[in-house]
């Protein structure tokens, strides 16, 4: 199922909850939606499911426009919506069974559904119990058990681990994991270890806009040698930049753990000759009888990345 969005925007007034942001998914990706709380993550996703309609800018889901064939695309999506909505008053499995009515699944197929859908997500010793008397965990499953019903194309999930203990958390990443074989899988958080545990590719938001939009495999590999020494920038700067095998030199925050040490990072102008390029860095900091107190390669986690990224110009 391919998605498309193209320059949505929703604005409340002068306020601008998402501005000018695209992306677009490929069938079987699982697509984490990362930003602070008030990015712009549920508004997207809301607009995404047809709950709420862009000021400006379109969604196709399967080639289908998201506002002029409304119930064509809610038909294909199974959605998770923040603090998951339940009826409090029923049953496990009285309230999925009416969920599965709302879908309109065929009676016939209804039970076999329900009791594959219940124990996908664990709510066998529930089934019977008011969703009332669950635990936070377990009503966070039963939303769950409500978005995956009828093995819908597209599954959007708004914060699926919410409220779930450890155990819990790692059996819904092997629930969302297996579900990609068959849909589309959207998870939006601010948690940076589920989209590090689960997901294949990460969009960030920040302040309504698009921030970033990269593979994990792709955004966690870095070129870039750190280098510490004993020498100030003035020398250092100016010796490395000659290097041929460089194509940049920086000076960076020092690293707190060697005190009176300078550091930098360098990148290589070879992508593919990074160990040759330390070499030649060893030796020219050995030939200018500097103290070198590390030398190695940048390693980028998701974390760092998130916190060093900014807002490119345009939102998109």
């Amino acid at each position: 199922m391919m998605i498309q969005v193209d320059s949505i925007t929703r604005a409340y007034g002068d306020f601008l909850a998402v501005d000018q942001v695209s992306f677009a998914i490929s069938p079987g990706e699982i697509v984490g939606l990362l930003g602070h709380n008030g990015a712009g993550k549920t508004t997207v996703m809301k607009m995404m499911t047809g709950f709420l309609e862009p000021t400006d800018g379109t969604i196709t889901i399967d080639g289908l426009d998201v506002i002029r064939n409304r119930r064509e695309v809610q038909q294909m999506i199974g959605y998770l919506p923040e603090n998951c909505p339940v009826y409090p008053d029923m049953t496990v499995i009285d309230y999925l069974d009416y969920a599965a009515a709302l879908r309109g699944l065929d009676e016939r197929q209804r039970s076999r559904l329900l009791a594959e859908t219940i124990a996908r997500t664990g709510l066998q010793e529930k089934a019977g119990h008011p969703i009332a008397t669950l635990s936070r965990g377990y009503r966070q499953r039963t939303g769950v058990a409500q978005a995956i019903l009828g093995k819908p194309k597209l599954l959007i999930l708004d914060e699926p681990t919410n409220g779930l203990d450890p155990t819990q958390i790692q059996e819904m990443r092997s629930l969302i994991s297996a579900l990609a074989s068959q849909a589309t899988i959207i998870i939006s958080t601010h948690i940076l270890q589920e989209v590090q545990a689960v997901c294949d590719r990460v969009i960030i938001l920040k302040d309504g806009r698009k921030a970033l939009d990269a593979r994990l495999d792709e955004l966690q590999r870095s070129s870039r040698l750190l280098v510490s020494t004993d020498q100030p920038a003035e020398k250092v700067l100016a010796t490395l930049a000659k290097l041929p095998e460089l194509a940049a030199v920086e000076a960076v925050q020092p690293d707190p753990r060697l005190p009176n040490s300078y550091r930098y990072a360098l990148s290589p102008a070879q992508q593919d000759s990074h160990r040759e390029t330390a070499a030649v860095v060893a030796k020219t900091v050995q030939h200018h009888d500097w103290h070198l107190f590390s030398l190695h390669f940048e390693t980028r986690t998701l974390e760092t990345v998130f916190a060093d990224i900014s807002v490119p110009k345009g939102g998109k």
